[in-house]
Protein backbone atom coordinates (compact mmCIF):
# COMPACT_ATOMS: atom_id res chain seq x y z
CA UNK A 1 0.00 0.00 0.00
CA UNK A 2 1.28 3.27 -1.19
CA UNK A 3 2.00 6.16 1.29
CA UNK A 4 -0.84 8.17 -0.03
CA UNK A 5 -3.19 5.33 0.32
CA UNK A 6 -1.77 4.75 3.94
CA UNK A 7 -2.47 8.47 4.44
CA UNK A 8 -6.00 8.56 2.78
CA UNK A 9 -7.53 5.95 5.31
CA UNK A 10 -5.95 7.16 8.55
CA UNK A 11 -7.30 10.57 7.73
CA UNK A 12 -10.69 8.48 7.01
CA UNK A 13 -10.46 7.36 9.90
CA UNK A 14 -9.58 9.84 11.91
CA UNK A 15 -12.45 12.13 10.39
CA UNK A 16 -14.87 9.16 11.56
CA UNK A 17 -13.25 9.28 14.68
CA UNK A 18 -14.17 13.12 14.78
CA UNK A 19 -17.40 13.09 13.90
CA UNK A 20 -18.43 10.11 16.54
CA UNK A 21 -17.17 12.42 19.50
CA UNK A 22 -18.71 15.38 18.63
CA UNK A 23 -22.15 13.57 17.48
CA UNK A 24 -22.22 12.15 21.13
CA UNK A 25 -21.08 15.53 22.57
CA UNK A 26 -23.71 17.12 21.00
CA UNK A 27 -26.04 14.37 22.33
CA UNK A 28 -24.86 14.74 25.75
CA UNK A 29 -25.34 18.32 25.95
CA UNK A 30 -28.80 18.11 24.53
CA UNK A 31 -31.29 18.97 27.77
CA UNK A 32 -33.46 15.67 28.74
CA UNK A 33 -37.37 16.42 28.60
CA UNK A 34 -37.36 16.43 32.35
CA UNK A 35 -35.28 19.40 32.64
CA UNK A 36 -37.31 21.04 29.87
CA UNK A 37 -41.17 19.81 32.09
CA UNK A 38 -40.08 20.06 35.63
CA UNK A 39 -39.18 24.35 36.39
CA UNK A 40 -42.66 25.04 34.80
CA UNK A 41 -44.76 22.69 37.46
CA UNK A 42 -45.73 24.88 39.84
CA UNK A 43 -45.70 22.49 43.20
CA UNK A 44 -42.41 22.10 42.72
CA UNK A 45 -40.01 23.97 45.22
CA UNK A 46 -37.60 26.10 44.53
CA UNK A 47 -35.06 24.11 45.90
CA UNK A 48 -35.83 21.08 43.73
CA UNK A 49 -35.77 23.24 40.63
CA UNK A 50 -32.42 24.55 41.17
CA UNK A 51 -31.26 20.42 41.80
CA UNK A 52 -32.74 19.57 38.63
CA UNK A 53 -31.53 22.99 36.88
CA UNK A 54 -27.78 22.17 37.94
CA UNK A 55 -27.96 18.39 37.33
CA UNK A 56 -26.56 17.99 33.37
CA UNK A 57 -25.31 14.84 31.61
CA UNK A 58 -22.78 13.05 32.63
CA UNK A 59 -19.52 13.61 31.43
CA UNK A 60 -17.14 11.00 29.43
CA UNK A 61 -14.97 10.46 32.71
CA UNK A 62 -17.79 9.53 34.47
CA UNK A 63 -19.27 7.50 31.88
CA UNK A 64 -15.83 5.89 31.75
CA UNK A 65 -14.90 5.56 35.53
CA UNK A 66 -19.33 4.70 36.48
CA UNK A 67 -18.94 1.18 36.52
CA UNK A 68 -15.98 1.15 38.87
CA UNK A 69 -16.92 3.59 41.29
CA UNK A 70 -20.33 1.68 41.57
CA UNK A 71 -18.41 -1.94 42.04
CA UNK A 72 -16.22 0.43 44.99
CA UNK A 73 -19.75 1.91 46.44
CA UNK A 74 -21.25 -1.43 46.68
CA UNK A 75 -17.76 -2.27 48.37
CA UNK A 76 -18.15 0.56 50.84
CA UNK A 77 -21.59 -0.53 51.44
CA UNK A 78 -20.78 -3.72 52.28
CA UNK A 79 -18.50 -2.75 55.02
CA UNK A 80 -19.57 0.14 56.40
CA UNK A 81 -23.14 -0.19 56.61
CA UNK A 82 -25.30 1.86 58.27
CA UNK A 83 -28.11 2.68 55.67
CA UNK A 84 -30.82 2.93 56.85
CA UNK A 85 -28.97 5.76 59.48
CA UNK A 86 -27.70 7.45 56.27
CA UNK A 87 -31.23 7.48 54.45
CA UNK A 88 -32.58 9.10 57.56
CA UNK A 89 -29.72 12.01 57.93
CA UNK A 90 -29.81 12.39 53.95
CA UNK A 91 -33.77 13.14 54.28
CA UNK A 92 -32.68 15.41 57.00
CA UNK A 93 -29.89 17.06 55.74
CA UNK A 94 -32.80 18.17 52.58
CA UNK A 95 -29.75 16.56 49.72
CA UNK A 96 -31.28 15.12 46.82
CA UNK A 97 -28.93 12.43 46.92
CA UNK A 98 -29.64 8.53 47.06
CA UNK A 99 -27.75 5.99 48.91
CA UNK A 100 -25.66 4.85 46.35
CA UNK A 101 -24.49 8.13 45.15
CA UNK A 102 -23.70 9.21 48.62
CA UNK A 103 -21.78 5.95 48.89
CA UNK A 104 -20.10 7.35 45.63
CA UNK A 105 -19.12 10.49 47.08
CA UNK A 106 -17.84 8.23 50.37
CA UNK A 107 -15.42 6.27 47.21
CA UNK A 108 -14.35 9.27 45.59
CA UNK A 109 -13.26 11.12 49.19
CA UNK A 110 -11.33 8.14 49.62
CA UNK A 111 -9.73 7.79 46.24
CA UNK A 112 -8.71 11.56 47.08
CA UNK A 113 -7.01 10.63 50.34
CA UNK A 114 -5.63 7.78 48.55
CA UNK A 115 -4.02 9.92 45.89
CA UNK A 116 -2.92 12.82 48.46
CA UNK A 117 -1.08 9.63 50.56
CA UNK A 118 0.67 7.93 47.53
CA UNK A 119 1.68 10.92 46.38
CA UNK A 120 3.80 11.82 49.82
CA UNK A 121 4.78 8.04 49.80
CA UNK A 122 6.31 8.49 46.18
CA UNK A 123 8.05 11.47 47.41
CA UNK A 124 9.56 10.01 50.34
CA UNK A 125 10.42 6.78 48.25
CA UNK A 126 12.57 9.18 45.99
CA UNK A 127 14.02 10.65 48.68
CA UNK A 128 14.60 7.80 51.23
CA UNK A 129 13.52 4.54 50.29
CA UNK A 130 12.23 2.11 52.80
CA UNK A 131 9.99 -0.46 53.21
CA UNK A 132 6.45 -0.06 51.16
CA UNK A 133 4.24 -1.72 53.02
CA UNK A 134 4.03 0.95 55.68
CA UNK A 135 3.40 3.32 53.25
CA UNK A 136 0.79 0.68 51.85
CA UNK A 137 -0.96 0.74 55.00
CA UNK A 138 -0.68 4.86 55.00
CA UNK A 139 -2.44 4.79 51.84
CA UNK A 140 -5.20 2.62 52.68
CA UNK A 141 -5.63 4.21 55.58
CA UNK A 142 -5.74 8.02 54.23
CA UNK A 143 -8.65 5.99 52.08
CA UNK A 144 -10.50 5.31 54.96
CA UNK A 145 -10.33 8.31 56.63
CA UNK A 146 -11.88 10.45 53.54
CA UNK A 147 -14.93 8.17 53.54
CA UNK A 148 -15.58 8.76 57.14
CA UNK A 149 -15.00 12.17 56.84
CA UNK A 150 -17.75 12.28 54.01
CA UNK A 151 -19.80 10.56 56.61
CA UNK A 152 -19.03 13.10 59.42
CA UNK A 153 -19.76 15.48 56.52
CA UNK A 154 -22.78 14.67 56.20
CA UNK A 155 -23.50 15.12 60.08
CA UNK A 156 -22.51 18.44 60.16
CA UNK A 157 -24.99 19.29 57.37
CA UNK A 158 -27.54 17.73 59.32
CA UNK A 159 -27.07 19.82 62.60
CA UNK A 160 -26.50 22.84 60.31
CA UNK A 161 -29.87 22.70 58.48
CA UNK A 162 -31.47 21.73 61.96
CA UNK A 163 -30.47 24.47 63.42
CA UNK A 164 -31.32 26.67 60.61
CA UNK A 165 -34.88 25.40 60.89
CA UNK A 166 -35.09 25.77 64.74
CA UNK A 167 -34.45 29.74 64.18
CA UNK A 168 -36.77 29.70 61.99
CA UNK A 169 -39.63 27.94 63.29
CA UNK A 170 -41.10 30.27 65.62
CA UNK A 171 -41.33 33.50 63.14
CA UNK A 172 -42.83 30.22 60.73
CA UNK A 173 -45.51 29.51 63.21
CA UNK A 174 -46.85 32.75 63.86
CA UNK A 175 -47.10 33.30 60.33
CA UNK A 176 -49.20 30.17 59.90
CA UNK A 177 -50.98 31.41 63.18
CA UNK A 178 -51.88 35.18 61.32
CA UNK A 179 -53.03 33.21 57.99
CA UNK A 180 -55.27 30.63 59.57
CA UNK A 181 -56.65 33.13 62.31
CA UNK A 182 -57.20 35.68 59.00
CA UNK A 183 -59.34 32.79 57.68
CA UNK A 184 -57.65 30.83 55.63
CA UNK A 185 -57.36 27.06 55.34
CA UNK A 186 -54.70 25.10 56.96
CA UNK A 187 -53.52 24.09 53.22
CA UNK A 188 -53.86 27.51 52.23
CA UNK A 189 -51.80 29.10 55.16
CA UNK A 190 -49.14 27.05 54.42
CA UNK A 191 -49.17 27.62 50.69
CA UNK A 192 -49.10 31.83 51.82
CA UNK A 193 -46.25 31.07 53.99
CA UNK A 194 -43.98 29.19 51.99
CA UNK A 195 -44.81 31.17 48.93
CA UNK A 196 -43.56 34.42 51.54
CA UNK A 197 -40.77 33.31 53.18
CA UNK A 198 -37.46 31.57 52.58
CA UNK A 199 -35.21 29.19 54.73
CA UNK A 200 -34.80 25.91 55.45
CA UNK A 201 -37.86 24.99 57.17
CA UNK A 202 -39.70 26.63 54.07
CA UNK A 203 -38.47 24.66 51.70
CA UNK A 204 -39.09 21.20 53.97
CA UNK A 205 -42.89 22.64 54.36
CA UNK A 206 -42.72 23.39 50.48
CA UNK A 207 -41.92 19.24 49.78
CA UNK A 208 -45.03 19.10 52.37
CA UNK A 209 -47.40 20.52 50.23
CA UNK A 210 -46.10 19.49 47.14
CA UNK A 211 -47.06 15.77 48.47
CA UNK A 212 -50.47 17.16 50.03
CA UNK A 213 -51.42 18.20 46.33
CA UNK A 214 -50.58 15.29 44.73
CA UNK A 215 -53.64 13.32 46.92
CA UNK A 216 -51.67 12.31 50.71
CA UNK A 217 -54.35 13.46 53.41
CA UNK A 218 -52.75 16.73 55.31
CA UNK A 219 -52.96 14.75 58.67
CA UNK A 220 -50.62 11.52 56.83
CA UNK A 221 -47.97 14.57 55.73
CA UNK A 222 -47.55 16.65 58.71
CA UNK A 223 -47.60 13.21 60.78
CA UNK A 224 -44.71 11.85 58.01
CA UNK A 225 -42.67 15.47 58.34
CA UNK A 226 -42.73 14.72 62.27
CA UNK A 227 -41.51 11.11 62.00
CA UNK A 228 -38.90 11.79 59.24
CA UNK A 229 -37.41 15.19 60.87
CA UNK A 230 -34.70 14.97 63.96
CA UNK A 231 -35.84 18.04 65.79
CA UNK A 232 -38.76 17.31 68.88
CA UNK A 233 -39.64 20.98 68.47
CA UNK A 234 -40.43 20.17 64.69
CA UNK A 235 -41.87 17.30 65.30
CA UNK A 236 -44.57 18.60 68.18
CA UNK A 237 -45.71 20.96 65.52
CA UNK A 238 -46.10 18.53 62.96
CA UNK A 239 -48.12 16.29 65.65
CA UNK A 240 -49.81 19.17 66.91
CA UNK A 241 -51.16 20.47 63.52
CA UNK A 242 -52.32 16.75 62.69
CA UNK A 243 -54.22 16.33 65.79
CA UNK A 244 -56.17 19.88 65.54
CA UNK A 245 -56.48 19.24 61.73
CA UNK A 246 -58.28 15.63 62.49
CA UNK A 247 -59.91 16.76 66.12
CA UNK A 248 -61.45 19.90 65.06
CA UNK A 249 -59.19 21.66 67.81
CA UNK A 250 -58.69 25.53 66.93
CA UNK A 251 -55.41 25.54 65.03
CA UNK A 252 -54.60 29.15 65.74
CA UNK A 253 -54.35 28.98 69.23
CA UNK A 254 -52.09 26.17 69.05
CA UNK A 255 -49.24 27.36 66.31
CA UNK A 256 -48.71 30.75 68.95
CA UNK A 257 -48.29 28.28 72.09
CA UNK A 258 -46.09 25.92 70.11
CA UNK A 259 -43.76 29.56 69.12
CA UNK A 260 -43.79 30.85 72.31
CA UNK A 261 -42.70 27.09 73.65
CA UNK A 262 -39.79 27.32 70.86
CA UNK A 263 -38.63 30.97 72.29
CA UNK A 264 -38.66 30.34 76.19
CA UNK A 265 -36.66 26.99 74.78
CA UNK A 266 -34.26 29.31 73.25
CA UNK A 267 -33.90 31.76 75.87
CA UNK A 268 -33.52 28.96 78.79
CA UNK A 269 -30.94 27.31 76.29
CA UNK A 270 -29.14 30.75 75.87
CA UNK A 271 -28.89 30.94 79.81
CA UNK A 272 -27.88 27.81 79.93
CA UNK A 273 -24.80 28.46 77.85
CA UNK A 274 -24.02 31.46 79.54
CA UNK A 275 -23.92 29.65 82.88
CA UNK A 276 -21.98 26.78 81.28
CA UNK A 277 -18.88 29.38 79.24
CA UNK A 278 -18.92 31.80 83.04
CA UNK A 279 -15.62 30.86 83.39
CA UNK A 280 -14.77 31.10 79.50
CA UNK A 281 -16.28 34.60 79.76
CA UNK A 282 -14.08 35.77 82.32
CA UNK A 283 -11.14 34.85 80.14
CA UNK A 284 -11.05 38.06 78.34
CA UNK A 285 -12.03 40.75 81.76
CA UNK A 286 -9.04 38.80 83.79
CA UNK A 287 -6.39 38.38 81.01
CA UNK A 288 -7.39 41.57 78.83
CA UNK A 289 -9.45 43.98 80.66
CA UNK A 290 -7.97 43.84 83.76
CA UNK A 291 -4.32 44.85 83.21
CA UNK A 292 -4.98 46.94 80.64
CA UNK A 293 -6.59 48.71 83.62
CA UNK A 294 -4.26 48.62 86.28
CA UNK A 295 -1.80 49.64 83.18
CA UNK A 296 -3.85 53.10 83.18
CA UNK A 297 -3.95 53.27 86.84
CA UNK A 298 -0.15 53.15 87.49
CA UNK A 299 1.56 53.84 84.35
CA UNK A 300 1.63 57.65 85.31
CA UNK A 301 2.90 57.18 88.71
CA UNK A 302 5.48 55.07 87.56
CA UNK A 303 6.48 57.61 84.84
CA UNK A 304 6.22 60.41 87.95
CA UNK A 305 8.54 58.60 90.13
CA UNK A 306 11.52 58.07 87.81
CA UNK A 307 10.97 61.49 86.61
CA UNK A 308 11.46 62.83 90.43
CA UNK A 309 14.85 60.30 90.26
Amino acid sequence: MSPAVTGAVLGLVAALGLALVASRAVAIRRPRLEDRVLPYVRDLTPARRTTTASTGAPTTLTLLLGPLLRRAADGVERVVGGAPSVRRRLARSGSALTLHEFRVQQVQWGLSGFAVAAGYGVLRTWTRPGAPLPLLLACVGAFACGVLLRDNRLSSQVRRREALMLAEFPTVAELLALSVAAGESPVGALDRVVRRSGGELSRELGDLLARIRTGEPVADAFDRLAATTGLSVIARFAHGIAVAIERGTPLADVLHAQAADVREAGRRELIEQASRKEIAMMVPVVFLVLPTTVLFAFWPGLIGLSLSY
